[in-house]
């Protein structure tokens, strides 16, 4: 596009100048993926801009109808309501076949699904599926170790820092049920992301490794990040978010001042450009280094969380730097210019120790972008 033909958001100085038509675009493009994705279950699109079709408890697969919620509730348009109704239903059918395979991730699935559903329209059904999802993570939960064990194979001793994120769900359960076991599970989970995930500098490890016996610590592990000893940037972007979140459920300083911390670590490894590298401590000088959207998105929504949780003074450094991310994003990673494209963000990493969806685009990283924008536009009912 040239400079005349571009929409006013890429020309922007500020986000607060690009959102309101940055909203009219998003909505837009949200309308094009409905007919595109024809109720596939998105995780990766990759060079050709279309996204695959992941089995129904595979882990992402509540990102793209919590997308749909949120322009629902945003808009109060009934076709983004229509697309994502039967998806918690979907999910239920799938959790009974022999090959089930949810795990540690429920929260991911059904927040954006049975439980947003429930609190926009008031769904039986969504509270039911969304209460036994609650009840699947709590049974993950090792007492000894005070930790929610991560997949279904044989690592019966690992827990990741992705699991602060799934947390809300059993905070939601707890509130919803009035059954406090659901929040001391959520509590002593989110203890141990503060004393044993989040490092004295605010760095984060992904995996850790306990004995399930015992529940001793053992090592830290890489992971999908560079190393047992690297930053990980989404990693450090859930936990970020996910302290944020504990801190609004419970009104625990700790968890405020633990996702303060990553926060600080986060911001100060952020290139010129506001978007994180795939890993902060992949390289010496980074260069080269493919970025994370995802990771740039999800921590822009955790920004935003501790802005709201802080007062007004305070809160706004944390809210600049949610917008500045944001806009970089928007003006240099949206796929605007390109309608054929069904994702919103590009250069996202999933799994690159592993050669895995390095620079493609990740529903998750679509889904905290939409989230972050609503947020400011006064979005409330938070399910993360």
């Amino acid at each position: 596009m040239s400079g005349i033909d571009k929409p006013a958001f890429l020309q922007a100085a500020s986000l607060s100048e690009a959102l309101p038509s940055l909203w009219e675009a998003l909505q837009e493009k949200v309308d094009r993926m409905i007919g595109q994705l024809k109720g596939k279950s998105p995780h990766v699109a990759k060079e050709d801009g279309k996204y695959d079709d992941m089995r129904l408890d595979w882990w992402t697969s509540g990102f793209w109808p919590g997308i749909l919620w949120i322009m629902h509730d945003m808009t109060g348009k009934e076709h983004y309501q229509s697309a994502a109704w039967d998806w918690d239903e979907r999910f239920e059918r799938r959790s009974i076949e022999p090959d089930s395979n949810f795990h540690h991730d429920v929260g991911f699935q059904y927040l954006p699904t049975a439980v947003i559903k429930h609190k926009l329209t008031g769904d039986p059904d969504g509270l039911r599926r969304g209460l036994q999802a609650a009840n699947f993570l709590a049974g993950r939960f090792n007492l000894n170790g005070r930790f929610i064990r991560a997949w279904n194979q044989d690592k019966i001793g690992w827990a990741i820092i992705d699991s602060a994120m799934n947390l809300s769900l059993l905070f939601w359960a707890s509130a919803s049920s009035g059954d406090p076991r659901f929040e001391q599970i959520a509590r002593a989970h989110a203890d141990t992301v503060v004393s044993r995930f989040i490092r004295e500098d605010g760095s984060v490890c992904h995996i850790l490794s306990f004995d399930p016996a015992t529940g001793e610590w053992i090592e830290a592990l890489g992971g999908q990040g560079a190393g047992p000893n690297s930053s990980w940037s989404r990693g450090q972007a859930w936990a970020l978010h996910g302290m944020a979140n504990a801190y609004r459920y419970t009104g625990e300083v700790k968890y405020l001042r633990a996702s303060q911390r990553v926060a600080h670590y986060f911001l100060a490894c952020l290139p010129d450009d506001a978007v994180a590298h795939w890993d902060f401590r992949a390289s010496e000088s980074l260069e080269g280094e493919p970025r994370d959207t995802s990771a740039a998105s999800c921590a822009a929504s955790g920004l935003l969380e501790l802005a709201d949780a802080l007062p007004a003074l305070e809160g706004s450094l944390y809210r600049r730097a949610a917008e500045r991310i944001l806009l970089s994003l928007t003006q240099r990673y949206g796929t605007w210019d390109r309608p054929e494209h069904e994702a919103i963000l590009t250069q996202g990493t999933g799994h690159k120790p592993a050669g895995q969806n390095v620079n493609v685009s990740l529903i998750y990283g679509d889904y905290f972008y939409v989230e972050a924008l609503a947020k400011l536009r006064g979005w409330q009912r938070r399910i993360f």
